[in-house]
Order: C-alpha cells, then structure tokens, then sequence
C-alpha cells in the first residue's frame, strides 16, 4: 500500500487502533511524556484525537484526513499529533469526552481535543471532514486558523485553556443524603416513560440495547410482583432477536440499531453488548422457560466461544462493522447471488427473512423476522446454517485481538451465568479459560498489573478491569465451585477498595496515578455498566456471601456517596440502582452440605441456580477444610447426611430439610 511508505512512533504500540495508523504521513505520537516534552520544547500546541480500531467514522477520518498528505503536512509543521486508544486509556477519554460535552453540548468518536502543552483544552469537537463545505468546518480550515492565533493570539487560547481547566477542575465531593427508595421509584417511573411499546427498547432512533435497564426491570418484577415490567423485558428481547441488530446467520448482537424497529444496525460487534445480552437472554430464559430466549443466549454464547475467544483462553474485544471497505457487507444479502447459490425454493423460503430483490439496506437485504411472531422452525435453521457457511467466503470484518480485563469480566460472568440457567457446561468451561488468561498473564498475587493485552501488557488496570473482574470470579465460583475462584475475587475486592476508593466512591484509576485535568471518575452507567456501579455489586455480593461486616460497611459507604447522584439521575445510574434495590431486600441464603460426591446435592445446587433469584445467594457446603477456611461460618454445619440443607434469611436459619423433595 502507498500509506506503507511512512512509518510513526505508533508502530511500537500494542493497541490495534494505534497501529491502524502507525502508517500514516502524520508524525503521531503515543500519548506519554515525550510528545507533551516535544510541544514545550517545539512550542506547539498539541493535537489528540481520541478513537477506537472498530469506530466507523474514526476510520472515515482516518482516509480522508490522517492519510492526507497536505492534511498531515498541516498537522507536522505546526502540532504534536497525539492518538489515544479510548479502549487501552478510558480515563483520558472521559476526561476530555467531559470537556467535549462541557464546551459543545454533544460528544462521540472520533474524538478531537486541541490543548497547550501544558495540557489546558482550547477546542473539542468530534468527526471533522477534511475540507469546510455544507456548513461544516474543515480539518485543514480549523489548523491553519489555529496555526495562525498561535502565532498571532496565543494569549486568547491559553485563557481559554485555562478558562476550560478551572471550570472542569470544580471540586467533585461526595454527595449528602439520597433516599434509596426514591432512587428506585424514579428508575422505575423514567424506564416506563422512555419505554417504546411497539418494538421495545428506550428510545426511537438510534436504539441501543440497554441490558442494564432489563436487568433492573427483571428485579422490580421478582421484587415487586409487576407485570409490567417484565412484560417490557420481554418484548424487548423479542424484538430485539427478531430484528437485524441480530445476527441470525451466525450469532450475536451489533452495537446499535440505526432506526426505531431493530433492522439496520451499526454492524459493529463490541464483547460487551454481547456480554450483556448473554446475561439478559439467560436470565429471561430463567424466569419464563420459554426457548425463544434460550435460543438466542446458547447462540451467543457460541458465537463468542468460536469467533471471539483467542487460543490461549481470553475473549477479543469487537469486531468492525465495515469489510472491504463497505458498512456490513460481511453480513447483508443480495437476492441475485444467492440465486446462483441456492435452489428456487430455499430462495423463496428467504423472503420469510426480508429478502427481496431490492433489499431493505443499500439494495441490500439484512436478514430480519421484524412483523413476525412464530420462532424459526426446522427449515429455517437448516438454511441459515448453509447461509452460514456460504458467508465464510465473505471477508471478514477487522477484528480487535486486544484482551480487556474489564470485557472480559463481562463476558466470563454472562458464560458463567449463561451455562448455569442452560444447563451447559462448555460454556463455564470456556469462561474458565479467560479467566486463567487473565489471572495469569494481566495479574499478580496482588491483583491486576495491567487492563488490556495484546501480546504483552497494554494499558494501566482502572476501576471497571478490578470490579468485573472480581464479578466475573465470583460467578465462575458459583457455577464451578471451585473455591479459588471465590479466593482470587476478594483479592480484587481488597485491591478495588485500597487502590480506588475515596470520599466520593471510587475513583476511575488508582491512586496515585497519571495526574490528568481532571481526576476521572467512573460514576454513569452508559453502554455498560459503570465501574463504580460493578464494584458496589461485588462488594454486595461478598458480603452476602460470606456475612464478613468488612463487605458490607463498605458497601454501605459507597451507597451514602453515589447514592444522591443516582437519585438525582436515576437511568445514568440503572445498574447501581439495581444493586440498591437488591440490598433493600433481607440477605437470603440457601446453603446445602452435603459430600463432595452427593449426587442429590449436586442436583439440587444446580437447580437452585437455574432460578432468577438475585436475592438469593445459594451456598454449597461440602465440609473441606478449603471452604471452612473460606467461609468460616460453615464450620457450624454438618455434612453427616447425605442431603441437607438450611434457608436462612437476615441471618436466622429455618431448620434443615434432609431430602431435595423438601426443599422444593
């Protein structure tokens, strides 16, 4: 390729976003001291652009502008170009996504900061074309008038700067007060005037899937008993499964739909969203028994195993919307190609799918069951398994290899949960695997050394990598119980409360680190669950689990300080308000103690997982000294009998049954 003429520092970078562009004429530098050294000692101001490898519109920027010659010349003579993986380093993107908000009312990626060197913002703005035309500015239009100001008005873009870090540098103290209960009502009452009946979700255009707010709606209902809630959650999951957000041909859901009906998404697929989705299908497949839902979680989870999770165990992180150079071509149909490919009738059979000759995206047909509401039947699979496999001589999107500690959190909570509720075991074992990834070559005896991987460490470990991570083993521990599991997730509890917390929760990196603009913090639940909103639910978790008062006073802290935020913005805060809602419930256990080798235990434990009931914590107790030294409070039970078993509820115990049959 031409671009390979040209070589940066990014080549040197593990990130495969940075080394999307470590080919680019642009003389870019990794974000680090030597590119802030280089715009003092140059006196430049320093340009950051801030994306992620399956951004679509980061990849637009990048040919129009990044591999521009006059663009790049533009960029050299007068700038520090810096790029910054927003995936490798989320706190230098919230940082400067807050600062994109603060001074333009909107953000998103790709992401463009201009700074003085001391690191003071003077301008943020998103997706820029290269040259000005239909009322937008131009990248080259916008450089050379800061080119000029800096040489002609530095002082008016230093006051500014200044201007932008005092007002973003505003204390941020804990909050005071906050009412649980209101916070619950005002979740409950936003989800239900956001809620769109006729296909779902939250919103019209563009919808995101918002797993966080099922999962809430699915614990209002076991709380409360209202009907309406589930009934949200269920459509949702319906529509969403029948829409082309997913992907019937081969499994798994894309980031966001660009309209109100599920069809056409951002073909983008993200470890997260599907993480979570995982977890939601599951869980629904818990409470109803109903196979639709099953369907789709077992064919996520497999889609995960063979097409996202690397050799050596860990879970990749997306797949990118566009191959060869077109949005969703790996994934959309042409009704005249498959007519070479397949016999009349199965053609025919594909207009159940949405296929015509002129498609329904781009003269394009994105299979779909919108309208619908029989499930596929016998012949529907069997085609879309041959579609699957005539798709394999597509090329495939771009894939980002980069293992994250906090997806992978995500995903070996939702294999876990998944494999507990669908009975199957390969998905526990394949969360397994990335967990020894992780636990192995991103963490030490101490917890986390690092939160992303690619061949060698990446980035430092904030927040969310320690919480989903210590999720994710106490879900491995539940469905294995294997008792190291449980062991390695209080090691990352203790660290996540030495390293991150503080008067006003958690801080987004440990302290003492990276001294930014701001200190970062991750309080909102957007996309994903927040890292603040992760680490509470372990922390609730553990104390439920172990009865340990170290758990729950520091649950109980964190609450008093997120608590008046969460009121004040109840959907920002779903997944918090969630766990709130969980711990105003009593702590209910069920422990069974029985021997190691009790098939009846076993059968039982099993059973009791399979339920949506997270306000239950089931325990199995089989006498080993590994578990007395775990969980001390089980030293009080015996495991004399073949089968026993103790319902506890805010601490006090009913008195043991002795058979499975009593019990249920």
């Amino acid at each position: 390729m031409e671009s390979k003429r040209y070589t940066n520092r990014l080549i040197n970078e593990t990130s495969p976003y940075l080394l999307q562009h470590a080919h680019n004429p642009v003389d870019w530098y990794p974000w680090g001291d030597e590119a802030f050294e280089k715009a003092r000692t140059e006196d430049k101001p320093v340009f950051i652009s801030i994306g992620y490898s399956t951004c679509h519109w980061c990849h637009v920027l990048e040919r129009e502008s990044f591999e521009n010659e006059d663009i790049a010349a533009l960029l050299n003579e007068g700038f520090v170009a810096v790029k910054v993986d927003r995936e490798e380093r989320p706190d230098i993107d919230e940082v400067y996504m807050s600062v994109c908000q603060a001074m333009t009312g909107s953000g998103g990626w790709p992401l463009t900061i201009l700074m003085t060197p001391d690191k003071k913002p003077f301008f943020a703005g998103t997706y820029l074309p290269p040259y000005s035309g239909n009322g937008m500015t131009g990248l080259d239009t916008l450089l050379k008038r800061v080119m000029a100001l800096w040489r002609q008005q530095r002082g008016a873009l230093v006051e500014q700067g200044e201007k932008i870090a005092r007002f973003m540098a505003q204390e941020r103290t804990a909050g005071r007060g906050g009412n649980a209960q209101s916070a619950v009502k005002g979740l409950s009452q936003a989800l239900r005037a956001m809620y769109a009946p006729q296909y779902g979700g939250f919103s019209r255009a563009p919808k995101f899937p918002m797993p966080h707010y099922l999962l809430y709606l699915m614990c209002e209902w076991k709380a409360y008993g209202n009907a309406d809630a589930l009934g949200m959650v269920k459509h949702t999951l319906r529509q969403m499964a029948r829409g082309g957000i997913y992907d019937h041909v081969g499994g798994g859901f894309s980031r966001y739909s660009t309209d109100m009906r599920w069809l056409v998404p951002h073909f983008e697929k993200m470890l997260y969203d599907n993480a979570l989705l995982l977890y939601a299908y599951a869980e629904m497949y818990a409470v109803t028994g109903e196979d639709a839902y099953r369907r789709v979680a077992a064919q996520t989870a497999h889609y995960l195993m063979r097409d996202m999770q690397s050799p050596e165990g860990g879970y990749y992180s997306a797949e990118d919307a566009d191959s060869e150079g077109e949005e969703g071509k790996f994934y959309v149909w042409e009704e005249a190609e498959l007519s070479e490919l397949l016999p009349a009738g199965e053609v025919k059979h594909l207009r159940r799918w949405g296929l015509t000759p002129r498609g329904n995206f781009e003269g394009k047909t994105i299979l779909n069951r919108i309208g619908t509401s029989d499930e596929p039947d016998d012949e529907d699979i069997r085609l879309l398994k041959k579609l699957f496999e005539i798709r394999k001589r597509h090329v495939p999107p771009f894939k980002d290899t980069k293992i994250s500690a906090s997806w992978n959190g995500l995903a070996i909570e939702g294999m876990a949960r998944a494999s507990a509720v669908l009975g199957d075991e390969t998905l526990a074992e394949s969360a397994v695997r990335a967990a020894r990834f992780v636990m192995t070559h991103m963490a030490d005896e101490q917890g986390l050394v690092c939160g992303t991987w690619l061949t060698k460490p990446g980035g430092p470990a904030f927040l969310a990598d320690w919480a989903n991570m210590a999720n994710a083993l106490l879900a491995l521990y539940a469905v294995t119980r294997n008792i190291a599991w449980l062991e390695k997730a209080k090691v990352l509890a203790e660290g996540l409360l030495h390293r991150f917390a503080d008067a006003a929760g958690f801080s987004m990196t440990s302290h003492g680190a990276e001294a930014l603009l701001i200190a970062p913090r991750d309080a909102y639940d957007g996309a994903m669950p927040s890292g603040s909103s992760c680490a509470v639910r372990a922390l609730q978790r553990l104390w439920r689990l172990t009865g340990e008062e170290k758990w729950q006073e520091a649950y109980n802290a964190v609450i008093r300080a997120l608590l008046p935020m969460a009121e004040s913005s109840p959907p920002s805060h779903a997944h918090l308000i969630t766990t709130v809602l969980i711990g105003q419930e009593p702590p209910r256990q069920v422990i069974i103690a029985a021997g190691a080798d009790s098939a009846e235990a076993a059968s039982a434990y099993k059973a009791l997982l399979r339920r949506f009931d997270p306000f239950t914590t089931v325990i199995w107790y089989d006498g080993s000294r590994a578990m007395q030294e775990a969980l001390p409070f089980l030293k009080s039970y015996n495991t004399d009998k073949p089968f026993a078993a103790w319902v506890c509820e805010n601490r006090i115990c009913k008195k043991p049954v002795f058979s499975a049959d009593e019990l249920f």
